[in-house]
This record gives C-alpha cells, sequence and structure tokens, in this order.
C-alpha cells in the first residue's frame, strides 16, 4: 500500500517541535526569513552556524579568505583531509548545508578589511554580522561600521581554554522578554467591571457539593477580599496581618462535613491560601517599562520608527487615557482546580477584556502611523496584541560601542579595579585577552611560551592606563595564555559556538533578553560570567 507524503508542514513542525516550544511559530517564521553573516569559518565559527543552521535560518553567508590547513583539521570538526587546500569558507558552507536542505547559502572568499573598505554596503543585507577570531584593529573597524548601519554584531573568540562573545547594537527591543516565574496580571486591586459582575454572580452558599469544590481559587480571593475589605473600612490588605486575617478568613469558607464533623477536603480552597500573597501582589508599571514610556523615542516619531516605539508611543497614551495610569491586562490566568465551564467563563472574561484594551492601543497606533505617513498595515492588529500581551516585560538595551570599551577614557575601571582584588577571578582572562591582542598589534602573532616577558609587559601596561596602580595579574594566567598560543580546542569552541548561537537568535527573533554587553568562559573551572566592560 503506497502512503501519502507527509506534508511540508507537517514534517517542519515535527523537526522544529522542540524550539517551536521556546520561540513559537513567530519567532521560527522570523529566524526562516534572517540572513547572517559569518566572518571566517574558524571552529567557533563553524559551531556557531551549525547552531543556526540546525534549527532553520534562512541563509547563511560565509566570509573567509583563508584555505584550509592541517592546522583546521585538528579542531574543525567540518573540515576533513579532503578539505586541505581548498577555499575554507566554500567548504565549510557546503558542508552545512548539508545539515539541512531548508537553508540557503554562499561564501565570500575575500578579505573582511577589503569589505569593509571597498563594498561596506555589502553587510547591510544581514541580520546579524558573527566575526569570530579577528584581531583588535579589525573588530574595530567592523563596529564602527555595522554599528552606523544599525545591524547587530557579535565578536566570538575561543582561545585556548577561554572564549568570549561580545554583543554590540546600538540599540535592542525585546518584546517577548518571556521571564521566568512572572507574576500573573490579575488587577485584583483595581478590578475591571466585567471581573466584578462575575464574581457577584457566583453565590457560593447556593452551591452544591461538587459546585462548591470546583469554584476557581480567583474567584474564592476575590469574594472573600470583598468581605474582608468591608470588614475593615474599604481597606486593601497589604501588610503581612492583614493577608493572614484574609486567610483566615478563606479557611472558615470551607464547608463542615456533616458525618466527620471535620474539614471538608476542598483542593480549590488551599489553592486560594497558598496563592494569596501573589495574586494580591500591587497592580504597577514597572520601572523598565517606565523608563521606556519616558525614553525620547516615544514622542520623536519619525516615519523611520520602528514598530516597537510607536507601539510603545500608542501604549503610552492608553496609559494615560483609558488604562488611568496602568498598562492595557495582559489576558491570562493561571491553571487551578476547576470546572471546565466555570474556568472557561473566568479565562474568557479576561482575554475580552485583554482584547478590548489591545484594540484601544491599536487604534492609537493606527492614527500615529497615519500622521507618519505610513500604510495602514504598517503594524498589524496582532502584532499589537502581542506587544500588549507582553507589555509589562519590553526591554530596551542601549549598548556601548566597541570603540568606547577599548578606549581609556571610557573603560570600565570601577568593576576591574574592585573584581581584580580576588586573585582567582575570572575577569582576569578579559585582561589576558586584552593584552594578547595588544601582543598581536605589535608581534603580528599571539604570543608562543618564550613570550612570557613580552606578554606581562603588555598587562602591566594596560592596567597602568587604566589606572590600576598596583594591581597585578598572575603569573600563572600569563604563562597559561602563552601556553595557548592563540590556538583554538574544540570542546571550548563548541560551547562557545552554543552560546553565539543562542544570543544571534535572541537578536533575530526579539525573544529572551540577550547579554549586555560581555561573556566569558573559562573551560579551566567552568564558570562564566557576564558584565558590561
Amino acid at each position: 500500500m503506497s502512503q501519502e507524503p507527509v506534508s511540508k508542514s507537517i514534517s517542519k513542525s515535527t523537526r522544529y517541535d522542540r524550539q517551536l516550544r521556546l520561540w513559537g511559530d513567530r519567532g521560527q517564521a522570523t529566524l526562516e526569513s534572517a540572513h547572517v553573516c559569518l566572518i571566517n569559518a574558524s571552529a567557533v565559527g563553524s559551531e556557531t552556524l551549525k547552531n543556526l543552521v540546525l534549527p532553520g535560518i534562512g541563509r547563511i553567508t560565509v566570509v573567509d579568505s583563508s584555505k584550509v590547513t592541517e592546522r583546521d583539521l585538528g579542531n574543525n570538526f567540518f573540515l576533513d583531509q579532503d578539505s586541505i587546500g581548498q577555499s575554507r569558507a566554500v567548504r565549510v558552507k557546503d558542508l552545512l548545508l548539508e545539515m539541512n536542505e531548508e537553508v540557503s547559502g554562499e561564501s565570500v572568499t575575500r578579505e573582511v578589511t577589503e569589505l569593509i573598505k571597498e563594498q561596506p554596503e555589502f553587510f547591510q543585507q544581514f541580520s546579524v554580522v558573527v566575526a569570530t577570531q579577528v584581531c583588535e584593529d579589525t573588530a574595530l573597524s567592523l563596529s564602527r561600521l555595522l554599528w552606523s548601519q544599525r545591524v547587530p554584531l557579535l565578536l566570538v573568540k575561543s582561545y585556548g581554554f577561554i572564549g568570549s562573545i561580545r554583543v554590540a547594537t546600538p540599540e535592542h527591543c525585546v518584546i517577548e522578554a518571556k521571564p521566568d516565574n512572572a507574576l500573573e496580571d490579575l488587577r485584583f486591586d483595581k478590578p475591571f467591571t466585567e471581573l466584578q459582575a462575575h464574581v457577584d454572580s457566583v453565590l457560593l452558599d447556593k452551591l452544591d457539593k461538587t459546585e462548591h469544590e470546583h469554584v476557581p481559587f480567583l474567584v474564592l480571593i476575590y469574594k472573600y477580599l470583598l468581605k474582608w475589605s468591608e470588614q475593615n473600612d474599604g481597606r486593601y490588605p497589604s501588610k503581612y496581618k492583614e493577608k493572614k486575617e484574609l486567610k483566615e478568613l478563606i479557611r472558615q469558607g470551607i464547608r463542615i462535613n456533616p458525618e466527620t464533623g471535620g474539614p471538608e477536603s476542598e483542593e480549590n480552597f488551599d489553592e486560594a491560601m497558598s496563592n494569596l500573597n501573589s495574586v494580591l501582589s500591587e497592580t504597577r508599571i514597572p520601572t523598565s517599562v517606565e523608563n521606556i514610556l519616558s525614553d525620547p523615542q516615544c514622542e520623536q516619531l519619525t516615519a523611520k520608527s520602528t514598530p516597537f516605539w510607536i507601539l510603545t508611543a500608542a501604549m503610552k497614551r492608553f496609559v494615560s487615557a483609558e488604562g488611568k495610569g496602568d498598562l492595557p491586562l495582559r489576558g491570562s490566568i493561571p491553571d487551578m482546580t476547576s470546572s471546565s465551564k466555570q474556568y472557561i467563563d473566568l479565562q474568557n472574561l479576561y482575554r475580552e477584556k485583554a482584547r478590548k484594551d489591545a484594540s484601544v492601543v491599536h487604534k492609537y497606533a493606527a492614527g500615529i502611523c497615519s500622521s507618519l505617513g505610513l500604510s495602514a498595515d504598517y503594524i498589524k492588529e496582532e502584532d499589537t496584541l502581542l506587544f500588549c500581551k507582553n507589555a509589562f516585560f519590553i526591554h530596551l538595551l542601549r549598548m556601548k560601542p566597541l570603540e568606547v570599551e577599548l578606549s581609556t577614557l571610557h573603560f570600565n575601571t570601577d568593576l576591574f579595579d574592585m573584581s581584580l582584588d580576588d586573585e582567582d577571578s575570572d575577569l582576569a582572562w578579559y585582561v589576558m585577552l586584552r593584552a594578547a591582542e595588544r601582543f598581536n598589534a605589535k608581534n603580528s602573532r599571539y604570543p608562543l611560551p618564550t613570550d612570557v616577558p613580552q606578554l606581562t609587559v603588555c598587562v602591566e601596561e594596560l592596567l597602568s592606563e587604566w589606572g590600576m596602580v598596583g594591581k597585578k595579574i598572575k603569573e600563572g594566567c600569563v604563562i597559561e595564555m602563552c601556553r595557548y598560543g592563540g590556538c583554538e580546542i574544540h570542546s571550548v569552541s563548541a560551547f562557545i559556538g552554543g552560546l553565539a548561537a543562542q544570543e544571534c537568535i535572541k537578536l533575530v527573533t526579539n525573544q529572551y533578553i540577550p547579554i549586555n554587553n560581555t561573556t566569558l568562559y573559562n573551560a579551566i573551572r567552568s564558570t562564566s560570567l557576564s558584565f558590561e566592560a
């Protein structure tokens, strides 16, 4: 019997099932439309692209003028004996594309420095540029160019047992931050009319045993909250003692079993008492969101403004008017013991209120778009719904340019001055990476075991320029750095490549919050550190 062919959409959902649980259909669609550029098909570069090709990045471009050597075979699993003498860009690109037929790609066998000088517009086509194993001068030139083009840059380095990632982009706006353990947006301190009416319609005394055991705990909390408030001059419980009194009031609401004389086993009441503190949390705009709403970009809108800023401006108008100082309702409720009907009724009530709030925001956004001469569908209704659903978690990152970090005048000396008091601080390896780059600038190669005195001088020069008089780096770090000789170790490159790919996906999908701005990995101790240098 012949089998019907599996549709492409079904095979895609099966192939990408696990990642779709992380970033959803919307994130996957964004990923599949992205174009990522890799500069240098090194071991860490190849591992980074591997972790983008497998989840289905749309297109890749590999820029590398090198030929494959025997040294490459020692750390890059995407190259083999037959690759020696061939273009490293072509070979790595071809082998990577074999891993996912839905990804397309090309290779460019030119020096990146040539492209920067002779064809700077080349980089404008990319969603993200990943530059691996580039020297400091090249990194600086590339960073300046991409900063002006507003193309995100990841500088990735694997150096012996040490790895680093530096993200450089002027501005990155996150809509779906997806924080862990976020409190629900229930508005019990500022109840909306539909919620009040729904709770009033539930008459606990009229319910039979089964119905009473399946009243959603949110309804229970709100009903007993009203009762407590009536007994306390209309106040809202905020202190520990007051919440304890409310919890006891809920406990007294558990029915008594006529046969045993003891309380019935009513799980919904137990849930009400255990969730009381989180449900009674104050409704307020997070400080980070307030800062975004007060950002000048909200007022200084132009036809070049991104949807993020137009939606933020629209939401600001909602907060000032219909929201009465609050953000749009999120529209979700937690799981709980309940009958299906009661739960769905409550869920629909919150969803409908959230939809109404988002509709108002969308009208404001449409008006802003019209005033800016933008098309009516510049911001779609589903975009507004998503934005409002995540309004409490929107995030804005403005990063420090690489040239500022490399400038002695603006270096974050306070962070390093305090941290380097600990001889085992991982920040010492940041100093060593910078010292190795200085050595390379002087000698056109990275330090070898015989170069310990010269590398020590580079370390002392850096610390002196940063004003860290009296600070020292352990001699063991200097010796270890010279022992590496600038080489890559595959296991370290694979780990760093995985991290770098994650940061790329964050930047492309605008989901989750990327690092700001440097992550350092120490494979000697299996530790990592993120900081703003």
